[in-house]
């Protein structure tokens, strides 16, 4: 069974109230909620907030949603709450941004599929094609190993191509750009919220990357 989750806070420094937008008639957490359950791999999907206008909000128009605890450093870490209030035995959460009104159920879906039981972490990626995009420092790049696990997540452009022109690194290397989704096995989901935050800056973590 997998769970997918929507954080959704309404705090921010950069644009307070954002899940409650209205975007041709529909809130952007409605918008993301309603892409996330025509995914056809998602057993359940639930806002994880700590916001009562949000929460109220998602109840309206009939979603699922759960309070969590104000203080947490991220979203990985509401998530896990969201998971540890939920009574049905989920083995895997997918943490889907609320702020991606558009995504595709595809996207979530093709993620679902490396829920084997093995995988213990996963996130999606696509090509980069464009000079501009490489250069998009909105836009977070994935460095790998030859196993495509993610060794690197940098909005800067890694690796350095030597003597070509910074308009064509894109057509010397195969960069990819990170989709900000994430599928989490249950018990690794607990391990990364016990993590020590200075260490894991520190240290890279592989994640597979589909």
């Amino acid at each position: 069974m997998i769970l997918g989750v929507i954080p959704a806070r309404y705090a921010s420094t950069r644009f307070p109230g954002k899940p409650l937008i209205d975007i041709l008639g529909k809130s952007m957490i409605q918008r993301v909620y309603e892409q996330a359950k025509k995914s056809r791999k998602l057993s359940e999907v639930i806002v994880a907030t700590d916001d009562d206008r949000i929460f109220a909000h998602v109840k309206s128009f009939g979603g699922n949603a759960v309070m969590t605890a104000p203080q947490h450093p991220s979203g990985t870490d509401r998530c896990y709450e969201a998971l540890k209030k939920s009574d049905k035995d989920f083995k895997y959460v997918l943490n889907i941004q609320g702020d991606e009104p558009f995504i595709d159920p595809s996207q979530i879906d093709l993620l679902a599929k490396l829920c084997d039981g093995k995988t213990e972490l996963a996130t999606l990626m696509i090509p980069v094609d464009s000079h501009d995009v490489l250069f998009d420092t909105g836009e977070v790049k994935i460095t790998m190993n030859n196993n495509h696990e993610a060794l690197y997540f940098s909005r800067e452009v890694i690796p350095h191509i030597k003597g070509v022109d910074k308009k064509d690194w894109h057509k010397h290397f195969q960069y990819y750009r990170h989709v900000g989704m994430y599928a989490y096995r249950a018990d690794v989901l607990q391990k990364i919220t016990t993590l020590d935050r200075k260490s894991t800056r520190l240290n890279s973590s592989h994640a597979n990357i589909s």
